[in-house]
């Protein structure tokens, strides 16, 4: 479904990515764990268009993607970014609704909208509120949400869980779960090593702008080197 070929990306005379491939099938959860300053959310920006490399080919379903963001969206991909940036003067509804900002498809926008509150019930019960005053664990089901109303194939998730609560971070990665079940193609890039290798199908290990492993996510899992590089701790949280 997704390929990058020979991806580099510099920002100045950082080298950020070195010759990056990957590929993403569809119907997958497709895991990227490393570091801080890995090039994982470079890397999901390269692919959504709001980064420009200086050398590769990204293709989606065959087709090289175009550079504008726009148009990466209206051919079926979407970013939940990190940090959420929701729009804190915004309802709940508008914010939703500004995902489907490309959209003209009335009926099935409707049929969407109804689809983000089956899925995330407290954001329906807070329709009417303005974002801004919403908790960090509602703002990050909000900017999913608002992810899922451009009727997405990808949805590039990066670090859904950061700064949530252990309870949260659990409810978020069941939710992921959900939305592969509704035919949606996930690549997500997630800190908490353990999870992301959890729920996924593969998976690559991103060091200093280089992809270091692969391979299928339950075998990387008991892979040594990533136990005690990234996992630790994380794995009992």
């Amino acid at each position: 479904m997704l390929k990058v070929e020979n991806l580099n990306v510099y920002y100045g005379g950082i080298h950020a990515l070195k010759g990056i491939n990957i590929e993403v099938e569809e119907g997958q959860i497709v895991s990227i764990i490393g570091s801080n300053g890995a090039g994982k959310s470079t890397l999901l920006n390269a692919i959504s268009g709001t980064v420009k490399p200086k050398e590769g080919v990204i293709t989606f379903r065959g087709k090289r993607l175009t550079r504008a963001p726009y148009n990466i969206v209206k051919q079926g991909i979407c970013q939940v970014p990190e940090g959420r940036l929701i729009f804190a003067n915004l309802t709940v509804r508008e914010n939703l609704m500004m995902g489907a900002y490309l959209r003209n498809d009335k009926m099935k926008i409707d049929e969407d909208l109804n689809t983000v509150y089956d899925l995330f019930p407290r954001l329906q019960e807070r329709i009417n509120q303005m974002a801004g005053t919403l908790s960090g664990g509602e703002q990050q089901m909000l900017a999913m949400g608002r992810g899922l109303m451009s009727n997405p194939n990808l949805i590039l998730l990066d670090e859904p869980s950061l700064g949530l609560a252990p309870l949260l971070v659990k409810t978020i990665f069941k939710i992921i779960e959900d939305i592969k079940k509704m035919n949606k193609t996930i690549l997500l890039v997630e800190q908490n090593a353990y999870k992301a290798l959890s729920i996924a199908d593969r998976a690559y290990v991103l060091e200093q702008g280089k992809i270091k492993k692969q391979g299928d996510a339950k075998e990387l899992l008991k892979d040594g080197s990533i136990l005690e590089s990234y996992l630790g701790k994380i794995k009992h949280s």
